[in-house]
């Protein structure tokens, strides 16, 4: 009988229950496995520098890459947009000093935080925020997406979304008119004060301000700059910072399309 290739095997389990799972936490990999972690974080490293998994710098999670042979034609475009933008989200954080948070369209309207530079220690704010699905009112992310949509495109998920909103978050979706104009003459959104209560969980309320990702003539996501609200303001953080991170959204525009 021929031998297996027991590293073959075991890379093929941990792919499965990656798949099967979502994002996994090297512990949960462990057990499900019950494989040692030492050999777990060498076979996901070679599993991530092959693009077959990707893992989160915030929370260290893994998930299925852009590289993972699928049955459709093209790749996931979550995945897809991750990897155009992980090195320069990277880089636009050194440069500033500020948290980034990259968000990918996922239809009707919303996007999706798929990747961060958030962390605490740096930037005194909640890192945990990939898989979250900010506002498309009161957030950055949000404003800068429907902002960018044409215009047919725009009314028909602000309607959707706002017949579905309550609260402060309908409030906001009845100015959404004067906060569109108001994006456009700036050149970017800004997150309402105060908005996410879920930030104060650990560390201070954020601000940010975002710009919409275009790509091919779409617009496939939003990016932003998140810091401490109590530190700077949003005109200080635009003045200073507008031009990268609008060159940052371009840059990864131009990478999500090859």
């Amino acid at each position: 009988m021929m031998k297996t290739n027991r590293s073959v095997e075991r890379s093929m389990k941990i792919l499965e229950v990656v798949s099967d799972s979502g994002v996994c936490s090297l512990a949960f990999l462990a057990s499900q496995t019950g494989l040692p972690k030492p050999t777990i974080l060498r076979i996901c490293a070679t599993l991530v520098g092959q693009r077959w998994l990707t893992q989160s710098r915030s929370d260290s999670r893994y998930r299925i890459g852009s590289g993972f042979p699928r049955l459709e034609s093209a790749s996931n475009s979550i995945d897809a947009l991750v990897e155009a933008g992980t090195a320069q989200i990277m880089e636009l954080s050194q440069e500033t000093g500020l948290g980034v948070d990259l968000a990918a369209a996922i239809g009707n309207g919303r996007v999706e935080i798929v990747d961060t530079t958030r962390q605490y220690s740096r930037h005194g704010i909640f890192p945990d925020c990939i898989g979250y699905r900010p506002s498309p009112f009161r957030s950055a992310l949000g404003g800068a997406f429907l902002a960018a949509l044409e215009p047919k495109e725009r009314m028909e998920y602000s309607d959707t979304l706002s017949a579905n909103t309550t609260g402060k978050d309908r409030a906001a979706a009845l100015q959404l008119p004067s906060k569109l104009r108001e994006i456009r003459t700036r050149g970017f959104a800004s997150r309402e004060p105060g908005y996410w209560g879920r930030a104060v969980d650990y560390g201070g309320i954020p601000s940010a301000i975002g710009v919409a990702v275009r790509s091919g003539g779409q617009v496939v996501g939003a990016l932003s700059l998140v810091w401490l609200a109590e530190r700077r303001s949003v005109d200080d953080v635009a003045q200073a910072h507008l031009g990268r991170l609008t060159a940052t959204a371009q840059a990864i525009g131009k990478h999500f399309a090859s």
